[in-house]
């Protein structure tokens, strides 16, 4: 095994990145070692330098046109990778460690506003009404169709009332779902278990859709099948969900950015924050491992309470300037 499929090896197994993740870096280690012409272990070794990989930085902002934000990934996982090699012995010293990053423009989380979720989940209300699961009768056409607004409106309810991550909420099961304590066990990176509370109506809705897809499977289902399904009965994807969130969202006028999971991540976020809610509550919601990845929230709070400000307070309306 060459020293890249050991480190990949390494993060899977040890690490327990995601599938995704796991690609990524490789795919990063493999274009860095083509453009540095190393073909065997020791041509690696030569390669990792600051010389080298400073070219390398040079050549993706210059001759790939890629942004600083992508750059800084690709030598944070040059990064990872050297300090795999040091602990190996192999390495002396992390070479990217002293090659300059390219500065990055500091970019707020995107959010929805509360008002357009609220609109969203007022028009798709029938959908996972009670009434409508009595319309859900077997596997025919209508019932399908049904089905299918009642699992899209849910995909969006799950992701914006508990703030999962698109493949946590992928890879729920039934069994994650505790009714009587209102809570649903969630896996996140690294293989983390957190448990996040769910309120009641969120609970309804998912026992609504459970009832749902038993109708359309026509069968009974174990806990440890999976919770979100198509109407094929298979387990969702990321590409379903992402199509799904874009598809609900558009419905929505006031909704004019992008649209993704991550961006209802953001929303709820925001939207504790403002409400009182402590980062450290917030940190444990989300899954964060630092508190610094959950304080760039803050920034949106304090935009808000400027705008506040502007229109509020006496001296900033007359410029600052003292008297009436």
């Amino acid at each position: 095994m060459m020293i890249p499929e050991e480190y990949i090896d390494y993060i899977s197994k040890v690490r327990r990145f995601s599938p995704r993740t796991r690609e990524l870096y490789s795919d990063v280690i493999r274009e860095f070692l083509e453009f540095a012409q190393a073909s065997d272990d020791e041509d690696i070794l030569d390669s990792l330098t600051p010389s080298m990989i400073r070219s390398y930085e040079v050549h993706l902002l210059d001759s790939r046109k890629l942004d600083p934000r992508t750059v800084n990934l690709h030598l944070s996982v040059l990064s990872g990778f050297c300090k795999f090699l040091m602990k190996n012995g192999r390495l002396k010293s992390n070479p990217a460690r002293v090659v300059s990053r390219p500065k990055m423009d500091k970019r707020l989380p995107v959010f929805y506003r509360e008002e357009s979720m609220r609109e969203y989940f007022d028009r798709t209300e029938h959908d996972a009404s009670e009434e409508t699961l009595s319309l859900i009768i077997g596997n025919d056409k209508v019932s399908k169709q049904l089905y299918s607004r009642r699992l899209a409106r849910l995909i969006v309810s799950m992701l914006h009332s508990t703030g999962i991550r698109r493949s946590e909420l992928i890879g729920l099961s039934i069994g994650d779902v505790d009714f009587s304590r209102r809570v649903m066990k969630v896996r996140g990176k690294g293989d983390k278990t957190r448990e996040i509370p769910l309120v009641p109506s969120l609970c309804n809705e998912i026992s609504l859709y459970l009832q749902s897809v038993e109708t359309i499977e026509g069968r009974a289902r174990s806990a440890s099948d999976p919770l979100l399904v198509t109407v094929n009965g298979a387990r969702l994807y990321p590409v379903f969900v992402d199509r799904v969130i874009k598809d609900e969202l558009g419905k929505i006028g006031s909704i004019t950015g992008r649209k993704s999971p991550h961006v209802l991540r953001h929303s709820l976020a925001t939207e504790l924050l403002n409400e009182g809610a402590d980062l450290n509550s917030i940190k444990e919601l989300l899954g964060h491992s630092s508190l610094a990845a959950t304080q760039v929230y803050t920034h949106n709070s304090v935009e808000k309470l400027k705008k506040v400000y502007l229109t509020a307070h006496p001296r900033a309306k007359s410029g600052g300037k003292n008297g009436d």
